[in-house]
C-alpha cells in the first residue's frame, strides 16, 4: 500500500513551490529593471536633456563641462558646480549660489 501525503506535507511543499517562484520573479524583475535602467542610459548618454542633440566635454581648470553641440547649453554633472564655485574667488559665487540647491 502507498502511504498518500498528509494535508500538512502538501501544504508544506506548496509553500516552498510559491516561495521558490516568487523568488524567481522577484529576480526576473531586478534583471529586467537593470536591463531598462541600462537601455535608458545607452539611449541618453551624453546626450542634451534640452534638446537631445550630442554634448560635448569641455575642459575647465580640470572640471569636464558638458555643452551641447545644438542649443550651445551648458550642464554639469554632480560635484561640479561645487568646484566651480570653490575656484571661484567670489566673482560669480552671488550667482551660481541661486542654482545649488
Amino acid at each position: 500500500m502507498i502511504d498518500r501525503p498528509s494535508s500538512k506535507e502538501d501544504e508544506y511543499f506548496a509553500k516552498r513551490e510559491f516561495e521558490r517562484n516568487k523568488k524567481l520573479d522577484e529576480e526576473k524583475q531586478r534583471a529586467m529593471a537593470e536591463a531598462e535602467k541600462n537601455r535608458l542610459r545607452d539611449l541618453h548618454y551624453m546626450c542634451c536633456p534640452k534638446c537631445g542633440m550630442h554634448l560635448i566635454e569641455i575642459d575647465h581648470k580640470n572640471i569636464k563641462i558638458d555643452k551641447c553641440s545644438g542649443c550651445d547649453g551648458v550642464w554639469l554633472d554632480a560635484g561640479e558646480l561645487e568646484e566651480i564655485m570653490s575656484d571661484d574667488g567670489g566673482r560669480l559665487l552671488g550667482f551660481l549660489k541661486m542654482f545649488k540647491d
